[in-house]
């Protein structure tokens, strides 16, 4: 028996982006992105989306965050991630779920609006200057390590050591992954946008 493609329900993405509040559900219908914020359910035209950017964007809690952005021909943004709130000390994640809706969501996009840009990472001027705070501080961080070394204070100086190197584990895939980039009309790249399961 074939499935009445009617049956198939439409790609749909459920977060709770902060602790206290709502769930917010996105959903696509036809050629356009229904928001479901629990008080209100506005729907957005898929051909007013001028801009999709997708960002690496770590949270106190979670290192694995990550966030795509809608900009509008109006001026606003419409921003959901793949994190969801189930308390206050607990997040959930469904990568896989997060990558098929944002997959759809793009190609949804291209096809109402062919001059829609998507763009990978942060603005260039916001990059450099987080680019720039980062490397100084892992600078000052090694350097203030030497200077302990080199007065003896060993203790001193393997703390250092290891605030480097957690430093770095945390700076580094700031730059790395939001370095700013074009991409092709409905390209979802998979290091900003989790979860692509490899075809069977």
């Amino acid at each position: 028996m074939i499935d009445d493609p009617d049956d198939v329900p439409p790609p749909s993405w459920r977060q709770r982006p902060k602790p206290v509040g709502f769930e917010i559900t996105y959903k696509l219908d036809g050629e356009a992105l229904e928001i479901d914020r629990t008080r209100a359910v506005d729907r957005v035209r898929l051909s007013a989306v001028e801009q999709v950017r997708f960002l690496f964007a770590p949270g106190n809690i979670s290192a694995k965050g990550y966030r795509t952005q809608l900009r509008l021909s109006d001026g606003r943004t419409i921003t959901f991630g793949n994190l969801s709130w189930r308390s206050l000390t607990d997040l959930e994640r469904d990568d896989a779920r997060y990558h098929r809706f944002v997959s759809a969501l793009a190609q949804a996009i291209m096809r109402a609006n062919p001059r829609a840009r998507f763009i990978g990472g942060r603005p260039r001027p916001l990059w450099l200057a987080m680019t720039l705070v980062g490397l100084l501080s892992l600078a000052m961080i090694a350097f203030f390590a030497l200077r302990a070394f080199e007065q003896g204070q060993t203790n001193a100086g393997l703390l250092a050591l290891l605030l480097l190197a957690a430093s770095y584990w945390q700076v580094w895939p700031l730059i790395r992954l939001n370095r700013p980039r074009q991409l092709m009309p409905g390209e979802v790249p998979d290091d900003l946008v989790p979860g692509r399961v490899p075809a069977s």
